[in-house]
Formats: C-alpha cells, structure tokens, sequence
C-alpha cells in the first residue's frame, strides 16, 4: 500500500477512527493528537495493511494500542507530577422539546460515566464495536484476541453499564 491508498482509508475511515479516539480520550484535543498518532503510526505500517482484509479494524488496533501506550506513559508521570484536567464533556442533541433535550443529555451523560469506568479490557471493546462499528470478529482480530472473549467483554461490559444505571435511578435501560 502506497501513500495514496493510505489517504484513500483516511478519507473513508477518518471519522470513525476520530469517533473512535475522542471516545477514548473524553477530549478533543488529545483525541486530534491520538488521531495524528494513529495515521502516523499508519504510514510507518503502511506496507501491512491489506485492503482485501479489513483496514478499517486495523487502524482501530492501531489507535487502541497507541492510547494503551500514552496511558501507560501517562500513569508513570502522573505518579511523578499531579496534573489537573478540564472536563469539556458536553452533549449537543437536537430534540423536539426542552424535557427530552435534558433527558437525553442525562441519560448520555450517564452512560459515558458507566463506560469511564470499565476497565481498558472491556472499555475497548465496547467503543470499537458501538462508536467505530466494527464486527465482532474484526475487533477480535484488531485486538488478537478470541471472538469468544471479544463476545464475553462486550456482555460484561453491557451487564455493568446496566447495572450503573439500575444502580443510579435510570429505569427502562
């Protein structure tokens, strides 16, 4: 694959891939820089990815990975140097009344606080599959992992998310 190909998968998977890091980051301007991350990680491994398998769930792992190892990096100079982070976590829906408006705002603001607080293993798994669409299988593969573990984190991570909310007051989940 040449760097024209590689610009083609940007244009058809760039905001999947975007989606798929701003849920992981919670924040728009570590999500541009793990987006740049990713791509750049992408040309270096340009020669690998094949268009006739699925290129789109190889820069997801591509992307995953890249922010398993910044939130490595992360943990060891945050335990060297506290750092105070901003919360912009704001939800724009448009909605037909002002109830339902706040209404949805509630019910998306806890679910991101649900998913926040899986741990990576089931957390990353459950955004490639909802936010990035990919399949069961190109997740197990993109992680190099069985289905059957992809399939078993994805139930864990529902049953969790509706517990939080069970737990939290939200009926009807």
């Amino acid at each position: 694959m040449d760097v024209t190909e590689l610009n083609n998968l940007i244009e058809s998977f760039g905001k999947d891939i975007y989606g798929f890091c701003y849920k992981l980051t919670r924040d728009k301007h570590q999500a541009d820089d793990l987006y740049q991350e990713t791509f750049l990680r992408a040309t270096e491994l340009c020669y690998k990815i094949d268009n006739t398998q699925n290129p789109k769930s190889f820069l997801i792992a591509i992307a995953a990975n890249t922010w398993k190892n910044q939130k490595r990096k992360f943990g060891w100079r945050h335990n060297i140097a506290k750092i105070v982070a901003f919360e912009d976590d704001t939800h724009l829906i448009d909605a037909t009344t002002p109830e339902l408006v706040v209404l949805t705002n509630e019910l998306h603001t806890m679910i991101d606080m649900a998913s926040e607080s899986l741990d990576d293993k089931l957390k990353i798994p459950l955004y490639m599959y909802y936010t990035a669409g990919l399949s069961v299988e190109d997740i197990a593969s993109a992680l190099k992992i069985p289905t059957g573990t992809v399939k078993s984190r994805l139930y864990r991570a529902r049953k969790m998310i509706k517990e939080y909310m069970e737990v939290n007051g939200y009926e009807g989940f």
